[in-house]
């Protein structure tokens, strides 16, 4: 319970610290910013491997995509996984839920790295707008997207089928897609139940090219993010 409880005190405090740190930076270029936020993936890890003795394994780093504009598609079990894959990928552009931009400060970074965010309860302008704005992304720097096909967090042995909107991303972009499995929900499960003296597996898998129609597409990266799950389990 006290390293648990430490875990909790130190994580924020280091990100709050960071984030204060880097408050200037808002009026720099953004690349600046992108370091504050390699800086958070550094030390989530740091902060799980102390306090919960956590040991990070990332497998697959020959299967990331290099010279090609891509996009991620990866499992998301916990709020590790938008910490730590900036610091193994390069300043990774999110799609995220509108009330995060909101955040005081934290809305702020998110904003000044070009995050896109989407209202998940409505349609709106906003939404129907959203391929544009990946595609003027995209086009406009050498960062990968990221997505969470299952459109939030999810316990580890729950499958939630993946969102429909990944594949017609792929379908939009016609760029390759970076599959990624985490399990890091064993250790930092949306419910909160933090767990010590574990194992987080980030496994990178090859790449998909264009091409498929986007349900094949769909149905293929999942069936491939959740068989490479059950192994690590």
């Amino acid at each position: 319970m006290i390293r648990k409880f430490l875990f909790l005190l130190f994580f924020f405090l280091g990100i709050s610290i960071i984030s204060i740190v880097f408050l200037p930076s808002l009026m720099m270029p953004t690349k600046i910013v992108l370091l504050g936020g390699k800086m958070m993936g550094g030390w989530a890890a740091v902060c799980l491997q102390i306090f919960l003795q956590t040991n990070i394994i990332v497998k697959g780093r020959e299967n990331i995509i290099k010279n090609e504009k891509f996009f991620i598609a990866c499992s998301h079990q916990s709020m590790f996984e938008t910490f730590y894959l900036q610091t193994i990928f390069n300043a990774p552009i999110f799609i995220l839920k509108q009330e995060l931009i909101k955040i005081p400060i934290f809305g702020w970074y998110l904003k000044k790295i070009g995050s896109i965010s989407i209202n998940r309860n409505k349609v709106s302008r906003d939404n129907l707008g959203l391929i544009d704005k990946i595609k003027n992304s995209i086009n406009n720097t050498q960062r990968p997207l990221i997505i969470f096909p299952q459109g939030t967090r999810v316990l580890p042995n729950e499958k939630a089928p993946f969102k429909k909107g990944v594949g017609r991303i792929y379908d939009e972009l016609k760029i390759n897609c970076q599959p990624v499995a985490i399990n890091s929900g064993n250790v930092w499960p949306k419910d909160g139940k933090l767990s010590s003296k574990k194992t987080i597996t980030i496994s990178i898998l090859p790449a998909v090219k264009p091409g498929m129609e986007a349900v094949e597409f769909t149905n293929h990266i999942e069936d491939k993010i959740y068989t490479e799950l059950k192994l690590m389990n």
